[in-house]
Order: C-alpha cells, then sequence, then structure tokens
C-alpha cells in the first residue's frame, strides 16, 4: 500500500494525497495536462517523478494520476 504522505515530487514538495486531491479537483485528465498546471507544480525540475520515481521505487506522476481517476 502506498503511504499518501509519501512525496511524489520531491523537488516541489508534493505529496501523493496532495496530488491526487488536486488532480480530482480540477478534473486533470492527462499527464501533459497535470505538468502544465501552475496551481501544483510538478515535474519541472529533476523530471524523475515523471519516469521511475525519485527513489526508482516506481511512485511516479502517471501512478498518481490513475489512483486519483479511481477513486473518483
Amino acid at each position: 500500500m502506498i503511504d499518501l504522505e509519501t512525496e511524489v515530487c520531491v523537488c516541489n514538495s508534493v505529496t501523493f494525497k496532495e496530488l491526487t486531491k488536486h488532480i480530482r479537483e480540477n478534473n486533470t485528465g492527462s499527464l501533459d495536462e497535470l505538468l502544465a498546471n501552475e496551481v501544483c507544480p510538478v515535474g519541472d525540475k529533476c523530471e524523475s517523478c515523471k519516469d521511475a520515481g525519485y527513489n526508482n521505487d516506481g511512485l511516479n506522476l502517471p501512478l498518481a494520476l490513475s489512483l486519483a481517476h479511481k477513486q473518483n
């Protein structure tokens, strides 16, 4: 199980909980929309959160996007 307090974007200190809430509230439908938003910036610095995750653990933006859509 994923700890929702884990930072998915370490460079911007954004947790899974914060990000999935933002995705649901703003009806973010794609990774491109998520990366383009300026309210909850993610993936704009080191970019590891787009791929394998900061700790190479698979906890990444596509996973957060998928989890947020499943929670709806």
